[in-house]
């Protein structure tokens, strides 16, 4: 390929087909655990705040402590930190099984805190109501707290998928495979520009449509 040109000679597309795939099954994976895992985090920070239902300063303060030490840890470090943890939980460290657990831990932390802040702007008038109606904690936490933040969780969740978009570009470099690993193997090692630059096309491609979705599914949810 000539200075100045592309004409992507050296795009294996079948090749960025299936790194296309592994980026989608590193994302979906991780994305789940990371709601399963962060949704009743966030909901025990909110719960467990100042002049919330179940205050309790001793169990916020450690659990805010542990939220914030693995949301200052960079995700490369974290990648590496974890590297024994993640063998020992899927059996290697490479690959989109080896990804997923450093993905969630850097993802749920931070998804835990947009939901706690979700909550926050619940308003309280819904919460007294429901407890002027007779209803148990579970209950107002499911039947009015919940369903009261849920355009602010759908929210919460876009800007989590879109952020774990750019952590799987980023566990490429340890072979984490993905898009992420095409780019640093062969835009980055390789030089080969066209490579580079279709890979973050369709990194950009996949948060645009996120994005849109999220919007959407906000929009919708809001209207009801």
């Amino acid at each position: 390929m000539s200075a100045g040109t592309f004409d992507f000679s050296n795009v294996d597309w079948a090749e960025i087909g299936q790194a296309s795939l592994d980026t989608l099954a590193m994302l979906g994976g991780s994305m789940v655990l990371t709601i399963a895992l962060g949704l009743p985090l966030g909901v025990i920070l909110f719960l467990t705040g100042k002049g919330q239902m179940l205050e309790n300063r001793l169990a916020n303060g450690a659990l805010s402590l542990l939220v914030n030490i693995l949301r200052s840890v960079p995700f490369v470090i974290l990648l590496i930190v974890m590297i024994p943890l993640t063998v020992a939980l899927v059996g290697t460290s490479l690959g989109v099984a080896g990804a997923i657990p450093p993905l969630v831990a850097g993802a749920a932390p931070f998804f835990a805190r947009l939901v706690e802040t979700a909550l926050r702007e619940v308003d309280k008038g819904v919460v007294e109501a429901s407890f002027a109606m007779g209803a148990k904690r579970r209950q107002v936490v499911l039947g009015a707290l919940l369903p009261e933040a849920l355009p602010g969780l759908i929210a919460a969740a876009t800007v989590t998928a879109i952020a774990l978009v750019g952590y799987t570009a980023m566990a490429g470099v340890v072979g984490a495979g993905g898009l992420g690993d095409l780019a640093v193997r062969f835009g980055y090692q390789r030089f080969q520009t066209d490579v580079m630059i279709v890979t973050v096309v369709l990194m950009l491609v996949l948060v645009q449509v996120l994005q849109m979705v999220g919007d959407a599914v906000v929009r919708r949810v809001s209207h009801k």
